[in-house]
């Protein structure tokens, strides 16, 4: 399988460096194949176009972290500690590697509607991680039972990638993983009961 050869991992993280530094559409395959040592032809191997090797970049970094939440939060008790583990992953994936939260939060934007509509699939497991945590916080009785579960979702899904977005934006000069537990606070007083 292509993905576990050696070569195919150089071009991921070389076109999250490549597209960090001089943006999607600047970003030319010649360049990525550069980057991670291999010739032009190669990347053809691997990936059919750009446009791809984008969309593999996303499922490849969002595919490891949805299975490390996934290991992470099933040592959690409850809903609530979940939630917080998932928010500090969150942060702490992206405040790690400055090229793709860039990669994620501005490029990944400016991309046409086909290309959208393949990241949002690949989101779809990260979502329901979110949606199973909400179920879980209901059924214990830590969250309100009346919670509109898609709404809730999206309010946590849009505070963390907004908070993210602010500080890519802001160039760090904050400390994100600092952010998690007020960030987790904030959700929490609206979504349990008072």
């Amino acid at each position: 399988m292509k993905r576990v050869k050696p070569k195919y991992k150089a071009i991921i993280e070389a076109a999250v460096k490549v597209i960090a530094e001089n943006g999607y559409h600047a970003s030319q395959v010649s360049k990525i194949a550069q980057k991670a040592g291999v010739a032009d032809g190669t990347i053809y191997l691997y990936f059919k176009n750009k446009e791809d090797i984008l969309v593999s970049v996303f499922e490849e970094k969002m595919g490891q972290f949805i299975e490390e939440i996934g290991t992470a939060i099933h040592t959690k008790e409850n809903a609530d500690d979940k939630l917080l583990t998932l928010i500090n992953m969150h942060f702490g994936q992206l405040a790690a590697d400055h090229s793709l939260a860039i990669v994620t939060q501005l490029e990944l934007r400016q991309s046409n509607l086909t290309l959208r509509k393949q990241i949002n699939n690949v989101l779809k497991p990260y979502i329901e991680i979110i949606d199973q945590i909400i179920v879980e916080g209901i059924e214990e009785k830590l969250f309100r039972s009346d919670l509109n579960i898609p709404l809730v979702r999206q309010m946590i899904f849009g505070t963390l990638d907004e908070t993210v977005t602010n500080w890519v934006m802001q160039n760090q000069k904050y400390n994100l993983i600092e952010l998690a537990p007020p960030v987790h606070n904030l959700i929490t007083n609206g979504i349990t009961h008072s």
